[in-house]
């Protein structure tokens, strides 16, 4: 595979992944962060994911290897993305945003969180680099999406260090360097897939990605979004979510 054809999902990798560092900086002017804010981007966001699996990148699968073998490595992603909450739990934003822990202990509140995040991030650097790969117009809106709910991920990592060192820069890096993690998983799949890229082979990543993405979506997302949503914010953002993504699908 030419490498040129290669950057853009590189690029859109790069751009979600760091925006965990732009939700670093946001913390640092926005003392009063609105629960509705991050409801609406939460269900947004999984709007988009839900929406890409279901509706392209899962029926591509079936369509190149069978309905059987793209569901098996549909819910291989699943699986996968499952161990890893399982064994790194991904519980941080509603308890770190408020900013209200004492100050000892937050320090190890915020690496721990970076970890987590970090950990979580290297899948959803995959999903948004083989998605690219397949199709532009299925990875731009997906950049986007994660892009959107790594930015409190940021804040979640930034507020607890930020109190416990009292220094912007140490907050930030931290922050950076757990988002960091999601292009990484991007070159990873670059190096290992690539030399072995055929069209099967895209076709059993693009099942096994939108396992992934459905997992976080309702493991994490929606839960996370749903909890203190009392209106019908969150509903607003999936239903949101889901009509970006058709229309980006249909003028991209």
């Amino acid at each position: 595979m030419m490498l040129s054809s290669l950057w853009i999902p590189l690029l859109l990798t790069f751009i979600a992944g760091l925006s965990t560092g732009l939700g670093s900086l946001i913390s640092f002017f926005v003392k009063d962060f609105k629960r509705s804010y991050l409801h609406f981007s939460m269900g947004l966001s999984a709007g988009v994911m839900v929406y890409v699996s279901f509706m392209e990148l899962l029926p591509r699968s079936v369509e190149g290897l069978g309905f059987f073998h793209a569901n098996m490595f549909f819910f291989g992603g699943v699986l996968f993305i499952m161990l890893i909450d399982f064994l790194i739990p991904h519980e941080y934003i509603e308890e770190r945003l408020d900013g209200d822990d004492a100050e000892s202990g937050l320090m190890s509140v915020g690496l721990f969180t970076a970890l987590g995040i970090a950990i979580h991030n290297f899948p959803e650097g995959l999903a948004v680099f083989m998605s690219s790969l397949s199709d532009v117009s299925l990875g731009v809106p997906l950049a986007f999406a994660i892009a959107l709910h790594n930015i409190p991920e940021g804040i979640a990592v930034a507020m607890p260090i930020y109190y416990a060192t009292k220094s912007r820069s140490k907050a930030f890096w931290y922050s950076f360097f757990s988002g960091v993690v999601e292009p990484l998983g991007a070159v990873f799949g670059a190096l290992l897939l690539l030399p072995y890229l055929t069209e099967e082979v895209l076709y059993y990543s693009l099942a096994f990605v939108a396992g992934v993405m459905v997992f976080i979506s309702f493991d994490e997302l929606l839960p996370l979004s749903l909890r203190e949503d009392k209106g019908h914010i969150t509903v607003l953002g999936v239903y949101a979510g889901m009509v970006l993504m058709y229309a980006s699908l249909q003028l991209l």
